[in-house]
């Protein structure tokens, strides 16, 4: 679907009644390419169902530039056999990962199983985006990993000789879960014996790790988790790999429409999902239940009825992507709403709080902003020109109260391409 530079949101006539399919998940997809990469100097991988998006076609091209033979069918993709000696075929890369910040922290990590040296840079916004977490993780384990120009954030060299010497190293995860996680995907690779992974501090977006388990656990790896518990012991590499695998509907996705239906009072059902969920975002449909919905048992996926919504105040650390879709739904409840603990998330696209309380308030909503969260309190809504900051949730998120508010305009549409480039399309689909 071709996007013009501004898209106006007509609002819904009635409210929807329907069934919605939302693309695979991208947590996922770029979890199990990385994974299937690990794999392929002995085995063929294919995964089935993945997500084709920006973020997805980087890391693509990412584990290209580092040899891997990846063949894309979306959403079907091949991750051949490589058939070189080393973990990582290739040992000289420049690695482009645009504002993709799944792709940066993976693919650092991955790069330290490498023997060479490899470069990652990215779009001025990921220039400002910080890694020296995983950075100073990876320098404990004996690779050496630094940001080119010393501060922190990417460009990133890293130079590696082909195994992680350990024994252990200790890793921040008060910023992003993902530093953790790359960490994980690459730990069963080390060399000689077992590695420990300690975590200093408290972790942010727990599920996201819970999520990167569940994976490696699939594909054969084996830790075990020590009593005071973030420390990561991996034992064996022996049978890693799978064959296949399924990746499932997108949950941060799902949101956008089962927001559309309490936000609109409708009905609506997103096929593929269940709350059995590997993704912790299947946790939204319960807050959208706090604030007043009905969700529908069904056998298909997850279906939400929209009733007349009130305000609640709710700790979102665990599953912050979707702060910005309830702060859509905020705006048509009764009494304000509070979201805390999401401090983190100004360090995503773009500072998603300072962006969503400026954009909330040109239509109308009354914002407090906090160093970690938002309290929003619904006023007389009215139409305007929304600012996208680039950022594929600002675009979504606010395209919603485009359903029952006119003149609601969403600048630079096409972002949303980064992680779901149907959604206008689907969000067509409630009429």
């Amino acid at each position: 679907m071709s996007l013009p530079e501004k898209l106006e949101i007509i609002p819904l006539v009635k409210p929807p009644s329907t069934t919605v399919r939302v693309p695979g998940s991208k947590s996922i997809t770029n979890r199990a390419l990385v994974l299937a990469a690990l794999q392929s100097w002995n085995q063929d991988c294919t995964l089935s169902g993945a997500l084709h998006s920006e973020d997805t076609e980087v890391m693509v091209n990412g584990l290209r530039k580092l040899g891997f033979r990846v063949e894309t069918d979306w959403p079907l993709v091949r991750v051949h056999r490589h058939g070189a000696d080393a973990i990582v075929p290739a040992d000289l890369a420049d690695i482009f990962v645009a504002n993709s910040g799944t792709a940066m922290r993976f693919l650092t990590g991955l790069c330290a199983l490498g023997h060479g040296r490899y470069r990652l840079d990215g779009t001025s916004r990921m220039r400002e985006r910080p890694v020296e977490d995983l950075l100073s993780a990876l320098r404990g384990l004996g690779v050496k990993a630094y940001s080119e120009e010393a501060n922190g954030c990417p460009p990133v060299v890293v130079e590696s000789d082909g195994w992680l010497p350990g024994p252990g190293t200790v890793i921040r995860g008060d910023v992003s879960s993902q530093f953790l996680s790359a960490l994980l995907m690459v730990a069963p690779f080390n060399s000689p014996g077992p590695l420990q992974i300690i975590l200093a501090g408290t972790l942010v977006s727990v599920p996201y790790v819970k999520l990167t388990e569940q994976m490696l656990l699939h594909w054969g790896a084996t830790w075990r988790i020590l009593p005071d518990g973030y420390e990561f012991t991996f034992e064996s590499i022996a049978n890693f790999g799978c064959d296949r695998y399924a990746i499932e509907s997108d949950a941060s996705a799902a949101s956008y429409f089962l927001a559309a239906a309490a936000i609109t009072g409708g009905d609506v059902c997103v096929a593929g999902l269940n709350c059995k969920s590997l993704q912790g975002d299947v946790r939204f449909v319960e807050l959208l239940q706090e604030m007043g919905c009905r969700w529908i048992p069904s056998a298909i996926g997850l279906n939400l009825e929209g009733r007349p919504l009130h305000g609640i105040t709710v700790d979102m650390n665990d599953i912050s992507d979707t702060v910005m879709t309830l702060a859509a739904v905020a705006c048509f409840a009764e009494g304000p709403t509070t979201i805390r603990n999401v401090a983190h998330i100004r360090h995503k696209e773009t500072d998603r709080l300072t962006a969503l309380a400026t954009e909330l308030r040109r239509v109308g909503a009354e914002v407090d902003e906090y160093p970690d969260g938002l309290k929003i309190t619904p006023r007389p809504l009215h139409g305007a020109e929304i600012e996208t900051y680039n950022d594929h949730r600002m675009a979504m998120s606010m395209a919603l109260i485009g359903l029952k508010v006119p003149g609601i305009v969403i600048k630079n549409p096409g972002c949303v391409a980064k992680t779901y480039p149907g959604f206008f399309a689907d969000l067509e689909k409630l009429r």
